[in-house]
């Protein structure tokens, strides 16, 4: 086949769980509803934490940016979706598949990155309580959300470039909730097996380091938490941690399932699902992270 004829797809169809589904309004109900409580949800957290100035700390400027990074990955994923579904059609630009992969991959990447921070702010927080605002001063806050994005958005780009240049001639459907970069090589009618192994090395790399220096951070909290005399500062201690940990948690099991996991282990209807709680677990975090949130201020408020 000619390069000429190998190029000429420009949209593709996303046939997610929406298309997939046996009860796709149900679904189109429950994205909207799960939309709407993630905008509500940390557009609150936002204002929460701008307005109370006993919240002008580290650990809630961190949590802050977090929650930005939840808010925007959701908007890249749901309003597409959804516009497609109501509207009848399911089609996406080249451009635009390239713009959605971009985004998706910057976003998700720096709040990997985000997450091993946000231990180290916890590890200085319990470790070195009397110097923790001197080492946590808000330009060292910011140097770290910087490099979050930074990293993020340069390993997004290269990988959206070098995706997006391979010719595309196959099969226009991409059974995913979004355009990304795994089931996108499918449709690619050139040789990918070279570019598939540098991805999954870079994948896998990508995810645990910062795995490792959150395990690390961890490891030493608890350590230090089991050896402190009063019940009531291991409980202060302990619940400052468990949220994080939960978030921790659901974001690297579906992230290892989707760019870890070989992909003879992939089918379509398991990579759907785990999109779609990909795209929407903050939600879920979020409540782990706000009732935790909560109760330490109240724990705060009490002791005081």
């Amino acid at each position: 086949m000619e390069l000429r004829n190998m190029t000429l797809i420009n949209s593709f169809f996303l046939i997610g769980i929406l298309q997939d589904s046996r009860f796709p309004e149900l679904i189109c109900v429950m994205i909207i509803f799960l939309y709407l409580v993630a905008m509500a949800s940390n557009g609150l957290l936002l204002l929460f934490i701008t307005m109370d100035n006993r919240l002008h700390v580290p650990m809630y400027f961190m949590l802050s940016q977090l929650s930005l990074l939840d808010l925007l990955f959701t908007s890249v994923v749901a309003p597409k979706t959804l516009v497609n579904y109501l509207g009848g059609q399911n089609t996406i630009s080249l451009k635009d598949c390239g713009l959605q992969m971009f985004l998706a991959l910057t976003l998700g990447s720096a709040e990997d990155i985000l997450l091993a921070f946000m231990a180290y702010d916890r590890y200085v927080a319990i470790q070195h309580p009397l110097n923790y605002m001197i080492i946590m001063k808000p330009k060292v806050c910011w140097s770290m959300v910087a490099t979050s994005w930074l990293l993020a958005s340069l390993s997004a780009l290269g990988h959206t470039i070098y995706t997006m240049h391979f010719p595309f001639c196959r099969n226009q459907e991409i059974h995913h909730l979004l355009c990304e970069i795994p089931p996108l090589l499918k449709l690619a009618c050139a040789d990918t097996s070279q570019y598939k192994v540098i991805l999954y090395t870079m994948g896998v790399t990508f995810l645990l380091i910062p795995l490792s220096a959150i395990f690390t951070s961890y490891t030493l909290v608890l350590s230090a938490v089991f050896h402190t005399p009063s019940a009531q500062g291991r409980q202060k201690a302990l619940l400052t941690c468990s949220s994080h940990l939960t978030v921790v948690g659901l974001y690297y099991g579906a992230a290892m399932v989707m760019y870890v996991l070989p992909s003879a282990y992939h089918s379509t209807q398991q990579d759907n699902i785990v999109s779609f709680f990909y795209t929407f677990y903050n939600i879920v975090s979020f409540f782990f992270w706000v009732i935790a949130e909560l109760l330490f201020v109240v724990f705060e408020n009490n002791e005081d």
